[in-house]
């Protein structure tokens, strides 16, 4: 129902996996991996209407290499999490890895694994996985940042590791991809009070003592879940490497190098 109380078309989320069991052996990955597959199942149970017309979930139909991507790099000892808001068009829909550009996830992060395709798909957004040829500036700019800093991956997730807040993407009737902030209220509450609750139940899984929000969104929010549930982890940001933020065009990587250096967190990633 719309607040004037009509009925109007709602986009329900078609579930791919069965269930939330997935074997539990006490690490990092696995308990992160659990906390996801719960946050799957309550994600099933809400619609979205209009400007909502298509929601993909890549944490069902790209499971396997969201799982590979986890199990690889989801460490015991990591301290900082690097925490995006939701999946892009052409980055993690397309992989299932957060900020996952194409070129990245396959060259350097060495992702591997089938992806599917949802149940419905807008045909200008069609999911062709790790095939797909479109990159993501955000995605691109984002690890190549981390690939020229680090070298190699495992300098970079010795000590950090990558996330979203909220796993889904949504499209309108002409295949605009929607954020998160522009879902009608109620419905933008719902969704984002599910991934609230999984952020904690993830940041506590892994362990990490700093979030970083990937842009202003993602880092007033995590700031807002942790602290109302008392984690114990210290929330700051990094500006957003969007093509759509005039400052990121500018020169992202000096932008997002300086603050990292005033955190303290560039001597964890540097291969010198």
């Amino acid at each position: 129902m719309s607040d004037s109380g009509t009925s109007r078309s709602e986009t329900p989320l078609a579930a791919s996996r069965d269930g939330v069991s997935e074997s539990a052996d006490g690490t990092p990955s696995s308990r992160f991996l659990q906390a996801e597959l719960e946050l799957n199942a309550l994600l099933r149970g809400l619609t979205f209407g209009e400007p909502v017309r298509y929601v993909y979930n890549p944490l069902e139909y790209a499971w396997d290499t969201h799982r590979c991507y986890v199990e690889k790099y989801c460490l015991p000892g990591q301290k900082v999490l690097f925490l995006g808001m939701n999946p892009g068009p052409f980055g993690m829909a397309q992989t299932g890895v957060p900020f996952g550009e194409v070129k990245s996830v396959t060259d350097w992060l060495k992702i591997t694994g089938e992806v599917g395709r949802p149940a419905e798909e807008h045909p200008k957004r069609r999911i062709l996985g790790l095939g797909c040829t479109q990159s993501e500036v955000s995605g691109a700019r984002f690890w190549g940042f981390f690939r020229k800093l680090c070298g190699e991956p495992e300098q970079f997730f010795r000590h950090c590791f990558v996330h979203n807040l909220c796993p889904l993407i949504f499209m309108s009737a002409s295949g605009k991809n929607l954020t998160p902030p522009e879902l009608p209220a109620d419905e933008r509450e719902a969704l984002l009070s599910l991934c609230d609750a999984a952020l904690c139940q993830a940041v506590a899984a892994l362990g990490v003592s700093m979030v970083i929000g990937v842009g202003k969104v993602a880092e007033q929010r995590a700031r807002r879940a942790l602290s109302a549930e008392g984690v114990k982890v210290r929330v700051e940001g990094i500006m957003h490497p969007s093509p759509r933020n005039p400052l990121a065009n500018k020169g992202w990587e000096e932008v997002a190098k300086a603050k990292l250096a005033e955190l303290e967190v560039l001597p964890l990633l540097s291969s010198s």
